[in-house]
């Protein structure tokens, strides 16, 4: 099946303050959307994802999406409903994941769970069961309620594209708050598949709390190291830090022999146990030849958030007798930052000399060690 994920996320979200819809605050430092976002395009069976806002949350939705694949964004309406049917009327595939914002945490198990459902039924959903006890309040309090056959339902949901449109065609009360009271109501069949407690929602400001928790618990600290080293040649400037640095000699290289970049990129792909610049990007290899290594720094912080990891800072020490450093240090920082998609914060460059020792002492070339530290989450 050709699978659309549709994210609505056109609320205001005015109950879990924070001065902005709750979709466009952080957690884990990522807006939710992002969150959202990230584990619905990095599952294989996800062929594209679309996304929903509110009116006058262009440039917030911009921001938190900036840089993944989503298409144009949605223009959403005034009810959920709304934002549902404009959003079903702009894609396409056979089937559809409908998705809130406000769960950004999915794991891929239940979007596997909820397409293997279409093979039967209509629709699916994932629910929990209800574990505590259950009372109604009034006047006073009352008495507790039979929680026979109740469940707490999540999303993402999973329908049939063709037939959740006709059932909305067909739909004629108030606003529903999830698309499978749509279904039923249309006659057709949902499935009820095993839900996640990481698919709970945002709502109040307590949620948000929660989350941050739940995160720290849920993604492992890992460290990589990385160290390159080229040898001067030719005519200058040299590359650093994805900057040209004045000098009177070049670098030699199959790319433009950045080493700090070179080994940042090793140190990052090291951190998540994918190998190292070598294996992606192998100096026999044609393409890569004077190949802008910022290139290479971009696929492996791609290759990590597809991973759902969090990159938390790069170090980055470069070993030379000349050029300075010192000149160009915030230049290459910021430069770095912005190829990784960090704040400048996240990222450190420093040098040293060899004090006239070794290869770098006799001026013949110039090194570069990092370290990167990341986490990993463990709720894939």
């Amino acid at each position: 099946m050709t699978t659309t994920a549709l994210i609505v996320a056109a609320g205001k979200g005015e109950r879990a303050g924070g001065g902005v819809p709750k979709q466009y605050r952080l957690i884990g430092g990522k807006p939710v959307l992002r969150w959202a976002t990230e584990a619905l395009i990095r599952h294989p069976a996800v062929h594209a994802v679309r996304v929903v806002i509110g009116r006058a949350q262009q440039e917030l939705a911009a921001a938190a999406l900036a840089g993944l694949d989503v298409g144009e964004l949605i223009e959403g309406g005034a009810e959920r409903a709304d934002s549902v049917r404009a959003g079903l009327g702009a894609i396409s595939g056979e089937a559809v994941l409908v998705h809130d914002a406000a769960r950004p945490f999915c794991p891929s198990a239940v979007i596997d769970r909820l397409l293997a459902s279409l093979e039967f039924y209509d629709g699916a959903t994932p629910v929990l069961p209800v574990g505590d006890t259950l009372a109604r309040i009034g006047e006073n309090f009352g008495g507790p309620v039979d929680r026979t056959g109740l469940v707490r339902v999540q999303t993402p949901q999973a329908f049939r594209l063709g037939q959740l449109r006709s059932a909305y065609d067909r739909w004629s009360g108030a606003s529903p708050t999830d698309e499978t009271t749509v279904l039923r109501a249309a006659g057709m069949t949902v499935a009820a598949v095993e839900g996640d407690p990481a698919l709970e929602k945002l709502t109040l400001p307590a949620d948000f709390a929660r989350a941050e928790q739940w995160l720290a618990g849920a993604f492992a600290p890992r460290t990589g190291m990385g160290f390159d080293v080229h040898a001067f040649a030719g005519d200058g400037p040299v590359m650093l830090g994805g900057i040209q640095v004045p000098h009177s000699r070049g670098l030699a290289g199959h790319s433009d022999a950045d080493v700090v970049l070179h080994a940042i990129t090793d140190a990052l792909l090291g951190a998540a146990g994918l190998g190292d610049i070598g294996e992606h990007f192998p100096p026999s290899d044609p393409r890569w030849t004077d190949a802008p290594s910022a290139l290479f720094l971009a696929h492996a912080i791609e290759l990590l958030r597809n991973r759902g990891a969090i990159v938390d800072h790069v170090d980055c020490t470069i070993i030379a007798e000349a050029p300075k450093v010192g000149p160009h240090r915030l230049a290459m920082r910021a430069r770095i930052a912005e190829i990784a998609g960090l704040a400048v914060d996240q990222v450190s460059v420093k040098a040293t000399t060899t004090e006239g020792l070794g290869f770098t002492g006799r001026r013949e070339g110039i090194a570069a060690q990092a370290v990167a530290s990341i986490r990993m989450g463990s709720f894939r």
